[in-house]
């Protein structure tokens, strides 16, 4: 198989192209120096010259190809399936949004990093978990932060979360090949002395299953109930927090559920009450909910589904108001008997156009998801309310004889436009409705 060689080292340097060819895209060979192609760059030593870099970083795909770059973050290896990210901000809500469980987010947009990384913007819960993405893929190198909330650069960030980078990837080059090949099961590694058994991780990337099949909630959500107060965060004042009675009482089941949910939640005065996925249906009703929310999460849906989707079809039946996201939408129509199925390339990004059937008008949305609701399989009380205008797939449903919807897409925006907050005003009607009744 032939070795990529990446694009730039860390430090800069001039170009020098090479000869040997890199990859096959859309029929051709795209050579080193080749435009949009990659090269490698040379360094200068004062007193030997010309110097070729080591390259520190390696992504092998379990399809066979090899593909140089420089190493940071964590130093070691990571094994997952490679996606990638449209997203232009954001890229540290990303990395620990957990539905990104098992995968190697490719980011397209060249520069991240220029604002370093702080606290505030984590998305995993638990922060004592490393929950999120364990690989990271950049265009250029990481600069120094820019901003006026940096605490940390992000790569000594990504060496603090064990999370294994590269940078120097003509990531242009890796989404075209994703686009038409599909998403790629692989290893990336970073050692600091370019040495790397090529052969063994290739083994490793080829004998990996892939997320088809797996169910990743254990490893990402809470293992205990807990209660949530904070609030959104506005500028010099932080994340603010609910205190006093609140005018609903909602149950979160978290299947690897991100914080931005559960602040938009408390900001609708909502008392909110997290419970892990394995919650028994006798243990969410002795809550009292007012309504139920299933949250986003990572893995495949139908191996979820297996112990979720039961719990979920008693809810329904009890007519408790229920608000799906992500996996939270496909744990909902499996409970109604429809299928999920693995998309090629999934849709990761914060510049995607959905449609609300129920407005008529289109939003921009944050997606992050594989897998998707199957529209064919959906039950005759199973209404679409959202489909992608990308690719036509199914992104909402809403039932007619029960008071619930679910949506594939993350209103919550964290990173993102916010034109969807409005669900979350939606399922505050849908309690008030059911109170009322």
């Amino acid at each position: 198989m032939p070795v990529l060689v990446a694009g730039m080292t860390p430090d800069g340097g001039a170009w020098m192209a090479g000869s040997s060819p890199a990859m096959t895209r859309g029929g051709r060979a795209v050579k080193h120096g080749d435009a949009g192609g990659f090269g490698t760059r040379m360094t200068l030593d004062q007193d030997n010259g010309w110097k070729k870099p080591v390259h520190t970083g390696v992504l092998v795909l379990a399809s066979g190809e090899v593909i140089e770059g420089y190493g940071l973050g964590a130093v070691g290896e990571a094994v997952g399936e490679v996606c990638f990210n449209t997203a232009m901000t954001g890229y540290q809500e990303i990395l620990t949004d957990p539905s990104y469980a098992a995968q190697i987010v490719t980011f397209t947009f060249p520069h991240i990093g220029n604002v370093g990384t702080n606290e505030e913007d984590v998305e995993t819960v638990d922060l004592d978990q490393s929950a999120g993405a364990v690989g990271a893929i950049f265009g250029a190198p990481v600069t120094d932060p820019s901003n006026f909330r940096a605490e940390q650069k992000l790569s000594d960030w990504l060496a603090t979360r064990g999370i294994v980078a590269l940078c120097g990837i003509d990531t242009r080059a890796l989404t075209t090949l994703i686009r038409e090949r599909g998403m790629q099961n692989a290893v990336i590694a970073f050692a600091p002395d370019g040495n790397f058994d090529i052969a063994a991780l290739k083994a490793k990337a080829a004998a990996w299953p892939g997320i088809d099949g797996m169910d990743l909630v254990p490893s990402v959500g809470a293992k205990t109930r807990y209660d949530w107060r904070e609030t959104t965060w506005r500028l010099g004042g932080g994340y603010g927090a609910r205190n006093g009675a609140a005018k609903f009482r909602v149950v979160a089941i978290d299947y690897g559920v991100k914080r931005n949910i559960l602040r938009l939640l408390a900001e609708q005065d909502c008392e909110v009450v997290v419970a892990p996925a394995t919650a028994t249906i006798q243990e969410i009703l002795a809550l009292n909910p007012d309504g139920v929310f299933l949250s986003n999460g990572p893995g495949d849906p139908a191996e979820t589904g297996k112990y979720a989707a039961p719990v979920i079809r008693e809810l329904l039946e009890a007519k408790i108001p229920t608000f799906g996201i992500c996996l939270g939408h496909q744990m909902m129509a499996l409970a109604v008997g429809a299928k999920t199925k693995k998309m090629p390339q999934g849709h990761h990004g914060a510049n995607h156009p959905v449609k609300d059937f129920t407005t008529g008008k289109v939003e921009i949305v944050s997606m992050n998801h594989g897998f998707a609701v199957d529209r064919d399989s959906l039950p005759a009380n199973a209404v679409e309310t959202h489909r992608s205008l990308f690719d036509g797939s199914n992104c909402g449903i809403a039932l007619t004889d029960r008071p619930a919807f679910s949506v594939q897409h993350h209103p919550e925006a964290s990173p993102g436009p916010q034109d969807s907050h409005y669900l979350f005003r939606r399922f505050v009607e849908m309690m008030e409705k059911a109170r009322a009744a």
